[in-house]
């Protein structure tokens, strides 16, 4: 399948070592990895990660990871950001956005799974760890403190540091690391030479450097935005190894400070169109058990364009300033009404 590209505007846990890994889903039967000059699995390349599916699977499929072909065709009539309706109060990522008709979504095929996430098996995030850090995600009625770790709203309009990271231009809400998918600009380009591979996401335009020469780890005092990653090929898998994150960011959804997580990413060709993309957070200060998910990458035919975000020049200065105008009008108002 290939899929062309409309280039549109903006609208973890304990630590588990996998001896074998098994890839959730199966190299297409005979194709031969393509390799690079340099005789290594050739992943370059623009990617699309966009997905009907949800991260966190509804609680009444309890441990069934695929739909029936009777929920297949039911998911195919759904909103393209999630096919599967939610259950009263359930925390799934099932957006609903002013202008769907930018969202990026895929094909229901023969195989949809209920959940990208396979780990814990019921495809719900673990047990949270007493005392963990969770930010409540444009609540203004609930409490909100710095810093604000996740990308979107914010906890209040005092200052810019009260508003979410990618208003701030700092990270964008799906340009990992891990990689989520999300309403739009789910896009990753991959370069490869033979010690080095880079991923650069469309979202906010960050390339991630990765050596894959086994050179030194930072040092624990080096904290980045995305993280230190180190990277090795296990067969004809592409493994990224990431820490060093500064501890600004949550470590999923609303939980945590990702300070203390290690990210274990596989990236492996699966077929000529097709990357299976499978990550691993592990924050044993967050949560009580590691999170895989496995999600497909869907090869491009096209370009990688810039993503120019403007909001922390415009919507930053303009969402501050609207909201000093509400205080002058609510003071002048308070006055008149001593006044009276």
């Amino acid at each position: 399948m290939k899929i062309r590209r409309l280039s549109i505007f903006p609208l973890a846990l304990t630590v588990v070592i996998l001896e074998s890994y098994a890839s959730p889903t199966p190299k297409t039967s005979g194709y031969e990895v393509p390799r690079t000059e340099y005789g290594l699995p050739d992943l370059r390349g623009v990617w699309n990660f966009s997905s009907n599916t949800p991260m966190q699977r509804d609680a009444r499929f309890g441990e069934q990871e695929f739909l029936t072909p009777e929920a297949r065709q039911v998911a195919a009539s759904k909103s393209p950001v999630n096919p599967i309706s939610s259950s009263k109060g359930d925390k799934t990522n099932n957006w609903i956005s002013y202008n769907d008709f930018w969202t990026e979504s895929t094909p229901v095929g023969d195989q949809v799974r209920t959940s990208h996430i396979i780990h814990p098996k019921n495809g719900r995030l673990p047990e949270i760890v007493k005392g963990a850090i969770e930010q409540h995600r444009g609540r203004f009625d609930v409490p909100g403190t710095r810093p604000v770790r996740y990308v979107l709203s914010g906890i209040a309009k005092d200052g810019p540091e009260d508003r979410g990271l990618s208003s701030r231009c700092l990270v964008g809400f799906n340009s990992g690391p891990p990689f989520v998918p999300s309403l739009y600009n789910n896009n990753v380009q991959i370069f490869q030479n033979k010690d080095t591979a880079v991923i650069m996401t469309e979202m906010i335009h960050d390339a991630r450097i990765i050596p894959l020469n086994k050179s030194k780890d930072l040092h624990d005092d080096i904290r980045l935005w995305s993280g230190d990653s180190r990277g090795w090929w296990d067969g004809d898998t592409l493994v990224v190894e990431t820490k060093n994150f500064n501890g600004l960011r949550e470590t999923f959804y609303p939980y945590g400070s990702n300070r203390n997580v290690l990210l274990t990413e596989r990236f492996t060709r699966v077929a000529h169109d097709t990357i299976e993309y499978v990550f691993t957070i592990n924050d044993p200060s967050t949560f009580k058990d590691v999170i895989t998910a496995v999600i497909p990458m869907t090869k491009i035919d096209g370009l990688l364009y810039e993503f120019a975000c403007h909001e922390g020049n415009y919507s930053m200065t303009n969402i501050l300033r609207g909201e000093r105008e509400l205080e002058r009008r609510r003071a002048e108002t308070a006055r008149i009404k001593e006044n009276i």
